[in-house]
């Protein structure tokens, strides 16, 4: 049976005014929206062409609701993971963001399509998603702001290295704040340190994280329940016991 097939479509989870996220059915990788009367910013893209275009539709259905943009205008892709980016070439036409050094992360295309068919994509869609992968135009570099109108501000941090060596987040300034922190955060499982990891750097930047974020913002993993400051301190702290850091 196609891994598609018989699921429901994804329902957004209504984070603060303006501001919401869903989690991709196979995967469950999160996928976060920002909403401004004059754009829409999506954090990461989906595992394929085929969960991008799911995503599509999610995203164009919110919009419509809701007016404003009638598409995605800024996207930010929060590492170079498969399940986070191999949808990217579905939202033509937006800026894409990543940290500094992911465009050539995401240039090593046999490795990228290799994890993707490891994991369980097939191995037409993960050769047609890196055929037609999207890679940032946008270094960011330390911070950066987007705009998306009627002073609806989004602020880019590179706060990696971490679990890969270019972490992207976003904080969504408002009531609450809302930080979308990819995988630096897990929630449905421990956090994966695959062989880009960074280990002896991941707990420092979960410390940049809640710096951040602040202890009364929403932190939104990138896979599992959404989260708060506690939670990511308590990973913070799991991780150094890991890994043996002092």
């Amino acid at each position: 049976m196609n891994a598609y097939e018989h699921r429901p479509e994804p329902d957004w989870e209504r984070l603060a005014p303006g501001v919401g996220r869903l989690r991709l059915p196979r995967w469950d990788a999160t996928a976060g929206l920002v909403v401004g009367p004059a754009g829409a910013l999506l954090v990461d893209a989906g595992a394929s062409l085929r969960e991008g275009a799911l995503l599509r539709g999610a995203v164009e259905r919110a919009l419509g609701e809701r007016g404003g943009p009638g598409r995605v205008t800024h996207l930010a892709l929060t590492h170079a993971h498969f399940d986070h980016v191999l949808g990217a070439a579905v939202f033509a036409g937006a800026q894409v963001y990543g940290a500094v050094g992911l465009d050539a992360a995401l240039a090593r295309t046999d490795a990228l399509e290799a994890d993707a068919v490891h994991h369980g994509l097939d191995p037409r869609e993960a050769g047609e998603a890196v055929d037609t992968l999207v890679v940032p135009r946008h270094a960011v570099s330390g911070e950066a702001v987007v705009e998306l109108g009627g002073g609806r501000r989004v602020l880019l941090a590179d706060l990696g290295p971490g679990h890969t060596a270019h972490d992207l987040t976003v904080l969504v300034p408002g009531t609450p704040d809302v930080v979308f922190c990819g995988d630096l955060v897990e929630e449905s499982g421990e956090p994966q340190a695959g062989p880009d990891a960074v280990p002896a750097r991941w707990p420092e930047a979960l410390e940049r994280l809640l710096a951040l974020g602040g202890p009364d913002a929403v932190y939104v993993p990138g896979h599992g329940a959404v989260v708060d400051a506690a939670f990511v301190r308590d990973q913070r702290d799991e991780l150094a016991r890991r890994f043996a850091l002092s």
